[in-house]
C-alpha cells in the first residue's frame, strides 16, 4: 500500500477510535500533501510524499525547540505527540554508521578533498539518502570528513 493510502486509512481509524490528536496530525499531513498535489499539477510520487513528511517532521522538530526554550511544555507535547504520527510514516532511518559509509563514498565520487567542496558532495549525496537520513546529520558528518 502506498504511504499516501497508509496515512489516509491512519486516518479514518483514529477518526472511529476517537484519537484525535492522531487524527488531526494525519489531516495535516494530509493537507500538506494535497497542497504539493496542487503546486505540481500531478499525482504525488513516492519520492513527493517523503518529501512532505521529512518537511512536516523539520518544522515539528524546529517548533519543539522553540516551545522548549519559551518552556511552553503543553505546546513541546503537542508537536511531539505529532512528530510521532509522521514518523511512523517515513522511511526506516539508516545507522550512523551506513551514514558515514555512504558520505564516503559519495565524497570519493565527487573527487571532494577539502569543506571547499561540501556543494559538490551534498547534491548526490541528498538525492542518494532519498529519505533515509536527516541532511543536517548527513552535511556534519561530511563537513567532518572532508576537514580530515
Amino acid at each position: 500500500m502506498a504511504t499516501t493510502e497508509s496515512i489516509r486509512a491512519a486516518m479514518t481509524t483514529a477518526w472511529k477510535a476517537g484519537d484525535n490528536t492522531r487524527r488531526d496530525a494525519l489531516r495535516l499531513m494530509i493537507a500538506s500533501m494535497e497542497n504539493l498535489r496542487i503546486e505540481l499539477g500531478r499525482a504525488l510520487e513516492e519520492a513527493d510524499v517523503t518529501r512532505v513528511l521529512q518537511k512536516e517532521a523539520k518544522q515539528r522538530r524546529d517548533s519543539i525547540t522553540e516551545y522548549a526554550k519559551a518552556k511552553r511544555q503543553d505546546l513541546v507535547d503537542k508537536e511531539q505527540a505529532e512528530l510521532d504520527v509522521i514518523v511512523q510514516f517515513l522511511p526506516q532511518q539508516m545507522s550512523e554508521d551506513e551514514l558515514r559509509a555512504i558520505v564516503r563514498s559519495v565524497i570519493e565520487e565527487a573527487g571532494a578533498t577539502s569543506v571547499n567542496d561540501l556543494g559538490k558532495v551534498m547534491r548526490p549525496l541528498m538525492a542518494r539518502l532519498a529519505g533515509r537520513a536527516d541532511g543536517a546529520a548527513a552535511n556534519a558528518i561530511a563537513r567532518e570528513i572532508l576537514q580530515g
